[in-house]
């Protein structure tokens, strides 16, 4: 089994019957969801699923789990992946463009627990680069801004269709890269009060836990 496939399987069993999960985007949440769908016909749980992109909202209702959306249920748990996890459990993600509504998703939840294999983990943030969501209209003021702060954006195109890549919110995705992140906290501030930035993917202070898979087994991170 791969480290993926294993952490995400693993996080599966933490759900408990009657809970609503908060249901990551990715290739490891991916097998999570897979596996939490499984669990629930196994065990004849009751579970809800907040999905976070349209991938996982897919992927939950052909797996069997009911959707369910924030309006309507608080998250008691949700599982997410990320690109970069430093040692104090800050993040960049948003390699999946779907970002914005994890973050809403994944801080709104009594319990946010992220899933990685360990090639994930660095010492300091930025090797990845920052993904920012950006109303369309105000792409040519929030690069110009981003240039200014220090960063090289380029406009995030598609594969396998002409032009940019356009996020479940029909914004564009600017992606930025940072040298090594000191104060990742500080510049996650900094980029949102862009006039024309909806979000980006540097999460700090949420998470409460991190598993990591690794060739010797799953590392529990707090």
């Amino acid at each position: 089994m791969n480290l993926k496939k294993q952490v995400g399987f693993q996080a599966a069993e933490l759900v408990r019957d009657g809970q609503v999960i908060g249901l990551g985007t990715g290739s490891t949440t991916h097998y999570f969801i897979e596996r939490l769908g499984e669990k629930i016909k196994e065990e004849e749980m009751e579970i809800l699923g907040v999905p976070t992109s349209y991938q996982s909202l897919f992927l939950a209702r052909d797996s069997g789990i009911t959707v369910t959306t924030l309006d309507e249920h608080a998250v008691d748990l949700a599982v997410d992946g990320a690109d970069e996890v430093d040692p104090q459990l800050n993040l960049i993600k948003g390699g999946g463009a779907a970002h914005t509504l994890e973050k809403i998703v994944d801080s709104s939840a009594e319990k946010f627990i992220v899933v990685v294999d360990d090639s994930k983990m660095v010492d300091k943030l930025g090797a990845f680069p920052v993904p920012v969501e950006v109303i369309p209209p105000a792409y040519r003021v929030v690069t110009e801004k981003l240039d200014y702060i220090g960063g090289k954006p380029w406009l995030r195109m598609a594969e396998k269709k002409d032009g940019p890549v356009i996020t479940d919110n029909g914004n564009f995705v600017v992606d930025i890269q940072f040298p090594k992140i000191s104060k990742p906290e500080v510049l996650e501030m900094e980029l949102n009060t862009i006039p024309g930035v909806v979000e980006n993917g540097i999460f700090t202070g949420i998470v409460d836990e991190v598993m990591v898979g690794t060739p010797e087994g799953l590392k529990i991170l707090k």
